[in-house]
C-alpha cells in the first residue's frame, strides 16, 4: 500500500510540473518585482503625457489670443499643480531609525519593528498641517500634488500615483515659512512622532530654504470617479 501511494504522489507531481521543477522560483514574479515593474512603466506614462501636455498648451497659445482667458488659464493651471511653483518654503525629510535601533530614554520599553519605520499616517500628518499652513504647493519625492493625489504605504514602501518609492522621505512646500513651520509644530500626531524620534532615532529634519520650485505635476488630471454631494 505504501509503495502504491508514493508511486501516486510521483505520477501526480510529474503531470503537474510537465517536466519542470515545482520549486523553480525563476517562473514566479515576486509582487515586489512587479511593483517596481508597473512603477517604472507608470514613469515612463508620465513623461509622455508630459510631453503630449506641452504640445496641447503651445497649440492653445496660438489659437487663444484673447488676454483676459490666458490670464485666467495660467491662474487655473497654477491651482491645480500643472505649472511650476516658485518661493520660500520648508523642506521636510522623515527616515526610519538605524538598523538594529534600541531604545535612547533610560525606562521607556524597547521597540517594536513597527516603532522603527515611518508609517503612511506619518507622511499624510506632514502633507495635512502643510496644506493646513497655507501651502501653495506640495512636493513629496519627486512628485507634484495635485487635489486627487493619495498618499498610500505598504510596508515601508511609499506608493504615489502609481509609483513606488523607499526612504529617507522628503517633502517640500512653498509658503510662508513661519505659518508652516507653525503648523507642523502644533499638528499633535506631529508631536508624537517627535517623541518616537526621541525614544527610537526615527528620521526628522525640516530645513528652510530661501527659494525653491516645485514641479509642474506631470500625470493625468481626468477623473475616473466622482459623486455629486448636495
Amino acid at each position: 500500500m505504501v509503495f502504491a501511494l508514493a508511486g501516486l504522489l510521483f505520477y501526480v507531481s510529474a503531470q503537474t510540473a510537465h517536466g519542470t521543477s515545482l520549486r523553480n522560483d525563476d517562473t514566479l514574479l515576486r509582487l515586489s518585482d512587479l511593483i517596481q515593474q508597473r512603477s517604472q512603466e507608470n514613469a515612463a506614462d508620465e513623461n509622455a503625457v508630459a510631453a503630449l501636455r506641452a504640445q496641447i498648451d503651445a497649440l492653445a497659445a496660438q489659437h487663444s489670443q484673447n488676454p483676459d482667458d490666458l490670464r485666467r488659464l495660467a491662474v487655473l493651471e497654477q491651482q491645480a499643480g500643472l505649472d511650476p511653483l516658485h518661493g520660500t518654503g520648508v523642506v521636510v525629510t522623515l527616515n526610519d531609525a538605524p538598523p538594529g535601533a534600541t531604545a535612547k530614554i533610560p525606562g521607556i520599553p524597547q521597540p517594536q519593528p513597527d516603532d522603527l519605520v515611518v508609517h503612511q499616517q506619518d507622511l499624510q500628518a506632514v502633507v495635512n498641517a502643510l496644506w493646513r499652513g497655507g501651502a501653495q504647493g506640495i512636493q513629496v519625492q519627486d512628485q507634484r500634488l495635485i487635489s486627487t493625489s493619495a498618499v498610500r504605504c505598504v510596508g515601508n514602501q511609499l506608493i504615489l500615483q502609481g509609483r513606488v518609492y523607499s526612504p529617507p522621505y522628503v517633502i517640500r512646500a512653498v509658503g510662508n515659512q513661519q505659518a508652516l513651520s507653525a503648523a507642523l509644530n502644533q499638528d499633535s500626531y506631529i508631536q508624537t512622532y517627535l517623541e518616537y524620534v526621541s525614544a527610537y532615532g526615527l528620521g526628522w529634519k525640516m530645513d528652510q530654504p530661501k527659494t525653491m520650485t516645485l514641479p509642474a505635476y506631470s500625470g493625468t488630471v481626468d477623473l475616473q470617479y466622482a459623486t455629486a454631494q448636495g
